[in-house]
């Protein structure tokens, strides 16, 4: 066959990767000669330019193809949109660009002529240049009441030390396609809302995120569920889970792992974390428990798995008999319009009786015992200097620390309800100075408080020494008191950090941030407190601040100054459908992603 020269254009023009396959069909004796209107396929002294180039996954991404130049001491910025944008910039390591035969571009602006500056050297002697990369706009799932295509994030303060924060936030959403379904046999349920997760600069700007689409199926009941724990681990890439799979991906869209949780685990929800042994914790609950004259159940977010890298289990810890599962004093005071997810607006305010917990059917629903969401974990943290777990179990108001050995060595939590040798794990509150706190009908005298249906609990390694561990945890505060208040404007959230003492098995409050903010920062769910070693703040995410259930939220984000209530950075997140939830914010760093 000949080949024209508008032949030759339109195959070059059909040909993404700049190469044309066609066995046998090129004319050997007649050379390809390039012309004027063959299509160009590169820009700039290297290859061509792949956007979004695994799939679509993460669109706001590219890969310059290196096109077998031999580079090396690579730098990436993505320059800032207009005078006030914020440029993000990283180094590139050799295995990453062999690893992508190209360079990485992360952080690109949707809907826009990015531009990206390269530097580089190339036999020793210094390249720069500046690609322009467009990139298409935002898409997400759409749903009844919808404003805009992603929430609008609104920079309230920032401080010059945190302007080039990037923050990755986890929200979910129902859809007429989806919602709250049954797993198989009637136990454990899969909630299979819609991941909604992006990340924001400073500005409020977006500069990732991802099509849930190209992960999500609902069609399969193995990929479904509500996509949460978005974590950036030791290696720069990120882990999250949803269902009865977990994964992770590298921030260009790269799969790296996907896995079905082993036989026997299901349901995996809020948190997965990856553990310095090169394992993961996961979230999860139990098919086919036993219970008494020979019936079985699925259980409800009442398990914490370990697997290694390879998917196999390596260990587990069932709270069935680990805790008190009947232990139900403070399901009786929750709030049953704000339940996790299920939010009820018709039952805001009103609590649930002890005969109406016992009828309640098997499910995940709040009730006590193996099949109900009675410990309803919300967070897992792992102390490597005692190889133990710590635990958020929201629906026992407890932050519960168990070793490998599945023995409980201490628990944060008001002490009313914990039985036998559970009770005598219950910490005692203490002062500064290690005087005891006189406690009674649920308060404590002077600052302290204990926490009240509270989301994620994490050791602080870097503060946590000589046998004390220091604790941070996001205090919902419903049935704070084991009650509801007279009004529901009186409810409020805090971020908290404890001090363990686990010798004297004594607890001190060291630092509180949220009361004095009132129902204006209360979230009835979700929502997260960390502390930030590299910057010295205390990271908050108030995801439900504001919820009503019949108006949009509107989230807070907050960075304080450690032991202050300096407040360093604020982003109010302004919900785009009254149907969102905010779930979890986290922080990412793109120095650590392709620096290998």
């Amino acid at each position: 066959m000949k080949l024209t020269r508008t032949t030759l254009s339109i195959l070059c023009g059909l040909c993404i990767s700049g190469t044309v396959l066609a066995a046998g069909g090129l004319d050997r004796e007649r050379p390809l000669v390039a012309t004027t209107d063959i299509v160009p396929m590169k820009e700039g002294p290297l290859g061509v330019v792949d956007v979004a180039p695994y799939d679509g996954v993460f669109p706001l991404t590219a890969i310059i193809n290196k096109a077998n130049h031999n580079i090396n001491k690579v730098k990436v910025t993505v320059l800032g949109k207009g005078d006030k944008g914020i440029p993000i910039s990283y180094d590139v390591g050799p295995q990453t660009i062999n690893t992508h035969n190209g360079i990485p571009v992360f952080g690109l602006y949707p809907d826009y002529v990015n531009k990206v500056k390269v530097d580089w050297e190339e036999d020793g002697k210094p390249q720069t240049y500046t690609w322009s990369i467009y990139t298409a706009p935002v898409t997400m799932p759409v749903t009844g009441g919808q404003t805009t295509v992603l929430p609008d994030v609104e920079p309230v303060k920032v401080d010059d030390s945190l302007k080039n924060r990037l923050y990755l936030f986890n929200h979910i959403v129902g859809t007429a396609k989806n919602g709250h379904i049954m797993h198989v046999k009637g136990g454990a349920a899969n909630w299979d809302y819609t991941g909604i997760n992006w990340i924001s600069d400073t500005n409020g700007d977006v500069r990732w995120f991802m099509n849930v689409d190209k992960i999500r199926n609902p069609n399969d009941i193995t990929r479904i569920g509500s996509m949460m724990s978005f974590h950036q681990v030791k290696d720069g890439n990120v882990i999250f889970g949803q269902g009865q799979r977990y994964y992770k991906y590298d921030f260009l869209g790269r799969n790296i792992s996907d896995k079905r949780l082993p036989k026997g685990f299901i349901d995996f929800s809020h948190e997965i974390i990856e553990t310095p042994n090169d394992t993961y914790l996961l979230r999860v609950a139990k098919e086919d428990y036993p219970l008494k004259d020979g019936y079985t159940i699925n259980t409800v977010r009442d398990h914490i798995l370990e697997v290694d890298k390879n998917g196999d289990t390596v260990d587990y810890w069932d709270l069935n008999t680990i805790l008190d599962p009947f232990r139900d004093n403070v399901i009786l005071a929750m709030d049953q319009g704000a339940v996790c997810l299920s939010v009820d607006t018709a039952s805001s305010g009103k609590t649930i009786t002890k005969e109406e917990l016992a009828l309640l059917p098997f499910g995940d629903v709040t009730g006590s015992g193996p099949g109900r969401n009675w410990a309803h974990v919300n967070s897992i943290s792992y102390d490597a200097r005692d190889d133990s777990i710590i635990l958020s179990s929201r629906h026992q108001s407890a932050v519960i620390k168990i070793g490998r050995d599945k023995q409980v060595k201490w628990i944060i939590a008001d002490p009313d309800g914990w039985k036998g040798d559970l009770a005598k794990k219950v910490l005692k509150p203490v002062d500064k100075s290690g005087k005891a706190l006189k406690c009674e009908d649920h308060k404590c005298e002077g600052d302290f408080d204990w926490t009240w249906t509270q989301h994620t609990g994490y050791i602080v390694p870097s503060k946590s020494t000589n046998g004390k561990s220091v604790v941070t945890v996001f205090d919902n505060g419903d049935a704070r008191g084991m009650e509801q208040p007279a009004l529901p404007t009186m409810k409020y959230s805090r971020g908290v950090e404890f001090v363990v003492d686990e010798k004297n098995m004594t607890v001190y409050q060291s630092w509180e941030y949220g009361k004095e903010r009132g129902f204006e920062w209360y979230s009835p769910i979700t929502s997260v407190t960390q502390y930030r070693p590299e910057t010295k703040t205390m990271f908050m995410y108030s995801a439900t601040a504001g919820m009503t259930g019949t108006e949009p939220l509107v989230s807070v984000l907050n960075e304080v100054k450690d032991g202050t209530q300096d407040v360093m950075l604020e982003l109010k997140v302004r919900s785009n459908r009254p149907t969102m939830l905010g779930y979890r914010s986290s922080i990412v760093d793109p120095t650590l992603m392709f620096k290998k």
